[in-house]
């Protein structure tokens, strides 16, 4: 599996079309249907990109997405495509051709949720799968896209919440995750954080997805969420987080550098305790897109991802209304790699 930095083919997303996602009201699905098409459509300035839109969603998505977005049919229950969609790998065929890949997962409304509904989602990744013309690879195991992040040459970040989940994978062992991302993925080293934020372990929450604690920018290198306020409970998960990750190494030997993206100021939202989190972003050719919340934070937040990824624009959304949904900027999008030439350099930013 590629970093996600290095270069894409294209990006995928889905459209909102359940009423869980668009809310009890006109207000709330405007709120959801602008927050998606603006990830979307910041998306198509800087590469292609294909969103699966269900029948009950076309004239929505028409009017509101850009015209370079590519809007594939595809019958859906929810829009979060990271989780949803397929992981992309690359390889080398018999022949030692580079070939793409997609590890098709399997997707049980994260953890059985007693909310979450995944008869259409269950197969949403085989669309993206068979409209890149990737070899799929199936997994047996219960995952998630948002569950796992990688450096690109290796190293694999997960959480014991999630893929130990006994709703997901009942009996497996770390041992079992470990053999199944080595097949699938290519992992070399599983670093194991103990658990997710507090809003995400939470109901409506995911149960402890990686990808708004903790992100590679680069081998050796990651941006870790770092809650400031002693009143809120994710200090002590943040704390717990950079202190192992502090003394771990990557699969190379090398020692991890830790840099903290400072969580936003605001603590609560109309639910409780929010997770916003800037580590949440999506990286792009050329470009970063990354969350905002109308927060004292952001700028702080944004200039902290501009070092991280020298040479790239940083774009910023309002992602409100996607965590007060359950996710973010990562969560609703997925990338799929280029497939590099025998001459290029697959770790070469565009």
């Amino acid at each position: 599996m590629p970093a996600e930095s290095e270069p894409h083919e294209r990006a995928w997303m889905a459209w909102p079309s359940a009423s869980y996602t668009l809310g009890e009201s006109a207000s709330e699905a405007e709120e959801a249907w602008v927050a998606w098409a603006a990830v979307a459509n910041a998306i198509s300035e800087h590469e292609p990109i294909s969103v699966l839109v269900d029948p009950s969603g076309r004239d929505q998505a028409r009017r509101r997405l850009s015209s370079a977005v590519e809007q594939v049919d595809a019958r859906l229950d929810d829009a979060w495509y990271r989780d949803i969609g397929p992981t992309f790998v690359v390889g080398a065929d018999p022949s030692n051709q580079h070939r793409l890949g997609a590890v098709n997962w399997v997707f049980n409304g994260w953890g059985q949720q007693e909310w979450a509904t995944w008869e259409h989602d269950a197969r949403a990744s085989g669309v993206a799968t068979e409209h890149s013309g990737a070899v799929r690879i199936d997994s047996p195991m219960v995952n998630e896209g948002g569950g796992i992040h990688t450096d690109g040459l290796g190293t694999f970040l997960v959480t014991e919440t999630v893929q130990l989940d006994p709703d997901r994978n009942p009996g497996w062992t770390k041992a079992d995750v470990e053999a199944e991302l080595v097949r699938t993925v290519g992992a070399r080293k599983v670093i194991w954080l103990p658990r997710g934020l507090t809003r995400d372990s939470e109901r409506f929450g995911t149960r402890g997805h990686v990808d708004i604690i903790a992100t590679f920018t680069e081998p050796g290198r990651l941006l870790v969420h770092d809650q400031r306020d002693g009143s809120h409970p994710d200090v002590a998960v943040t704390a717990e987080v950079v202190d192992l990750l502090s003394r771990e190494t990557d699969a190379d030997g090398r020692p991890l550098e830790v840099v903290r993206l400072p969580a936003p100021k605001t603590l609560v939202d109309d639910a409780g305790w929010v997770d916003y989190s800037y580590v949440n972003h999506f990286v792009l050719n050329g470009a970063v897109v990354a969350c905002s919340f109308d927060d004292p934070v952001d700028a702080e937040a944004r200039d902290v991802i501009a070092d991280a990824y020298p040479g790239r624009s940083i774009v910023t959304v309002d992602a409100r209304a996607l965590f007060a949904r359950g996710g973010g900027v990562h969560c609703i999008t997925q990338q799929q790699p280029a497939v590099p030439s025998p001459t290029s350099n697959p770790g070469g930013t565009p």
